[in-house]
């Protein structure tokens, strides 16, 4: 049996890399010290823990059932179309404002490092925009081998980053270690829970993979381990080495390799933000094409997508870049972007890990996913008012599938080529109008 070209180990893994380690990692170690202090390293800690099990359930539901729907699939298998919908839309809506989010804070980290003004950073965050736009408009395994070239050098530089500003952290800086209470650990968590989103992005790829079952698996560990390693990493270090300094900074990586090579952190800075923005920015609108030209022949989006992925691109893209526009021009803020981002990633993580405790066969993952479930929706309640945009969705979601009442029936017309099944990636194949259903062998 020859085996289709696809995505491997590499490419499956610098694709969750990507969608994971987005510029976020540069702002949100000094975000989440600004809320905790030096014990935001233990909600570092805690996601960095919870997201092994949630990467891997969803690696493994998305190996037994690949497809372009992802969880949005997995819900509908579960729990019905309304939640399919519900899922796909939620995805969708954190596609249209993480991505820009992610571009905003790439852009910005290049203003900053090159001293200039914001018109820098609109430029930067829009030409971010516009690369990852070339890239998957070339195909997805294109875009692929681009992320793992593009990831490859990114660890590089961080990775020499991190040994480098290393020897400035101090002990003192670590005390005193809880100086805003307990609770803040959790502000601290809800805010960094849009570092550990995105594992359900590679979920939209899993139909690319040459072999989904052997190869996905083992590029979300692969994954995991990287991010894990950089994430936590930067977090101690911004810490341990600029301590009160470190909540008042936007721009951590700076202020560390500024103190070890003065000017000369400059050009490695605007590289490092320009290569995580497109790293997220590729990883996100693929995943997100992948699942809006899925969701166009559901008719759960404006059927006219369904008929090129390319279309599904163009519309995400011009999205990100309105939204990037609104922001620059004082419209909605960067937090606000992060929390509406991390709520709707929040609940479709959560349902994905509650739809792989019904679909997995074996009682321990099923039992893994329930836990990872629970630490989920804990995060979940962290987002606060912004719960109300993936509620407002689903909402949405619930009136669009529900059934409408129609007159008198009439007579059953022959099915046209239009009404004929079509092939899906989720739930039983539909039956053609005017046609029983076979009854089961």
């Amino acid at each position: 049996m020859e085996r289709r070209a696809g995505l491997g180990v590499g490419a499956g893994a610098a694709l969750c890399v990507g969608a994971v380690l987005g510029p976020g990692a540069l702002t949100l170690a000094s975000v989440a010290a600004a809320a905790a202090g030096p014990a935001s390293l233990l909600a570092w800690a805690a996601l960095i823990a919870l997201a092994l099990p949630t990467a891997l359930t969803l690696a493994a539901l998305a190996a037994r059932h690949p497809g372009a729907g992802g969880v949005a699939d997995f819900a509908e298998r579960a729990f019905g179309p309304t939640a399919g919908v519900a899922v796909g839309w939620w995805f969708t809506c954190a596609v249209l404002l993480g991505v820009p989010a992610a571009a905003l804070i790439g852009g910005a980290y290049t203003a900053t490092a090159l001293g200039a003004g914001p018109g820098t950073a609109r430029t930067a965050a829009l030409a971010a925009l516009a690369a990852a736009y070339a890239a998957n408009g070339a195909g997805v395994r294109v875009s692929a081998k681009a992320q793992l070239l593009l990831v490859g050098a990114l660890v590089a530089l961080l990775g020499a980053s991190l040994l480098l500003t290393a020897p400035q952290v101090r002990r003192g800086a670590f005390t005193p270690f809880l100086p805003h209470g307990w609770p803040s650990v959790g502000t601290a968590a809800g805010l960094l829970f849009f570092a550990f989103a995105g594992w359900e992005a590679v979920t939209h790829l899993s139909g690319e993979f040459t072999r989904p079952r052997h190869a996905l698996p083992r590029a979300v560990l692969l994954a995991w381990t990287v991010v894990a390693v950089l994430q936590f990493g930067l977090a101690a270090v911004t810490v341990g080495a600029l301590g009160e300094r470190a909540g008042s900074t936007v721009t951590p990586l700076l202020s560390l390799l500024r103190e070890r090579l003065g000017d000369g952190a400059r050009p490695v800075v605007v590289v490092v933000a320009l290569l995580f923005t497109f790293g997220a920015a590729n990883a996100y609108l693929t995943s997100g094409t992948a699942l809006g030209t899925e969701l166009a022949q559901r008719s759960a989006f404006p059927r006219p997508l369904a008929a090129h992925p390319r279309r599904t691109l163009t519309t995400l893209t011009a999205g990100c870049a309105t939204v990037v526009l609104a922001a620059t021009s004082g419209l909605t803020g960067l937090a606000a972007l992060l929390r509406a981002t991390s709520a709707c990633l929040a609940a479709v993580t959560l349902v994905g890990l509650l739809a792989a405790a019904v679909l997995l066969p074996a009682r321990l993952p099923r039992a893994g996913a329930l836990g990872s479930a629970a630490a989920t929706a804990a995060v979940l309640l962290c987002c606060g008012r912004h719960l109300l945009l993936p509620a407002a969705l689903a909402a949405a979601a619930l009136l669009l599938r529900r059934p409408r009442r129609t007159g008198r029936p009439g007579p059953a017309r022959p099915a046209g080529p239009r009404a004929r099944t079509v092939a899906t990636t989720g739930g039983p194949p539909r039956t053609a109008p005017g046609r029983r259903a076979a009854p089961p062998e």
